[in-house]
């Protein structure tokens, strides 16, 4: 769509009676420009192919508030949980998670072997590109999290690593 094609819409709009539009395109983009604040319209700036959804923002919980001392005692924060010793390897985006370079082929690595930086551990595919993903850390495989030839997203955990192991 033509920014100044916008611009006369929203004029037309902004002179008339009418209270919304809504336009769709043949290439999938929506336009929905709205004068009342009770329909919750999307603006020019907002506007975005239809096909393409955004992604839900993550949320993440909020820090517990500090509470007030009661009657003649103190505050005594809880304690956290200890975290692991295990490093982890997580999935740099969304794909199928393979194991092997090829079917029936031998694992990269398996639970108990040493591995060191630099060295892969398994392949994603994404888009039917084949990415090899490199281990950040030296150290032994405690856990593989996912199967192979499943399906991983982004930031998932697929390898707990014990750098002291």
């Amino acid at each position: 769509m033509d920014l100044r094609y916008v611009k006369k819409l929203i004029e037309m709009l902004d002179g008339s009676t009418v209270d919304s539009i809504e336009i769709s395109s043949d290439k999938g983009m929506k336009l929905r420009i709205s004068k009342s604040p009770q329909q919750r319209g999307v603006t020019v700036a907002q506007a975005m192919p239809a096909a393409m959804p955004m992604p839900a923002p993550a949320v993440l919980p909020a820090a517990p508030a500090a509470r007030p001392a009661e009657e003649g005692g103190t505050v005594v924060p809880k304690a956290e949980a200890p975290k692991s010793a295990a490093l982890e390897i997580k999935s740099p985006m969304v794909g199928t998670f393979y194991t092997a370079p090829e079917p029936g082929a031998k694992p990269y690595v398996s639970v108990g072997d040493r591995i060191s930086k630099g060295q892969i551990v398994c392949i994603i595919e994404a888009m039917k590109i084949m990415n090899e993903l490199e281990s950040e850390f030296d150290g032994v495989v405690r856990e593989i999290s996912v199967s192979d030839a499943h399906p991983v997203e982004y930031g998932q955990v697929l390898y707990r690593i014990d750098p002291t192991g």
